[in-house]
């Protein structure tokens, strides 16, 4: 079968119909309008979704290694088991999205918004989230060591046992924060 151009994906998925373990590799779908597309175990690797709508998009288990997600729009998606390594998802709105037990060490997230996100046990090792916005999130059990967190707001996020040695939280806001079981003393603030 020859390479999904950019207009096939497009028309394939505004017609509802999945693209659940297609080799997308490299597509460019930037600007596209995505919402509810169906990606479940797709070969996204070094896709650019920059600026594209992939509201309520199912991405479980695709593989977005390296994907371009600058201000895309997550909102309401499923990331569960994604595999994100370097990928790019500074300014992004991930708010209601479903990232548990997703690994995003290490990753570009200034400000991205994750109101709301389930972010339960997701790794975020040195994760960049400086002024990122976490409001009411869900982070229990999440691994946050070294992360970046300046200026982030953490206001009503569920921290429990969530893991925070040396992380970065100076001038972050964690008003109303629920921090049962977790170690704030080996913070940076």
């Amino acid at each position: 079968m020859p390479k999904w151009t950019r207009e096939m994906i497009v028309a394939k998925i505004q017609k509802g119909e999945s693209m659940q373990g297609a080799d997308l590799e490299e597509a460019d779908l930037s600007y596209s309008n995505l919402k509810g597309a169906d990606f479940r175990n797709a070969n996204l690797k070094n896709a650019h979704f920059q600026n594209a709508n992939l509201s309520s998009a199912d991405l479980r288990g695709a593989n977005m290694e390296n994907a371009f997600l600058f201000g895309a729009n997550l909102q309401g998606s499923n990331l569960e088991g994604a595999v994100l390594t370097g990928a790019n998802l500074q300014d992004t709105n991930m708010e209601k999205t479903n990232l548990r037990n997703t690994d995003l060490s290490g990753l570009s997230l200034f400000g991205a918004q994750l109101d709301g996100a389930n972010c339960q046990g997701t790794k975020f090792v040195h994760a960049k989230l400086k002024r990122a916005s976490l409001v009411g999130s869900n982070l229990k059990e999440a691994d946050l060591s070294g992360a970046q967190l300046q200026r982030a707001n953490l206001r009503n996020a569920n921290l429990t046992r969530a893991k925070l040695d040396d992380a970065n939280l100076m001038n972050a806001d964690l008003a109303g924060a629920q921090t049962e079981g977790t170690n704030l003393k080996n913070t940076v603030s």
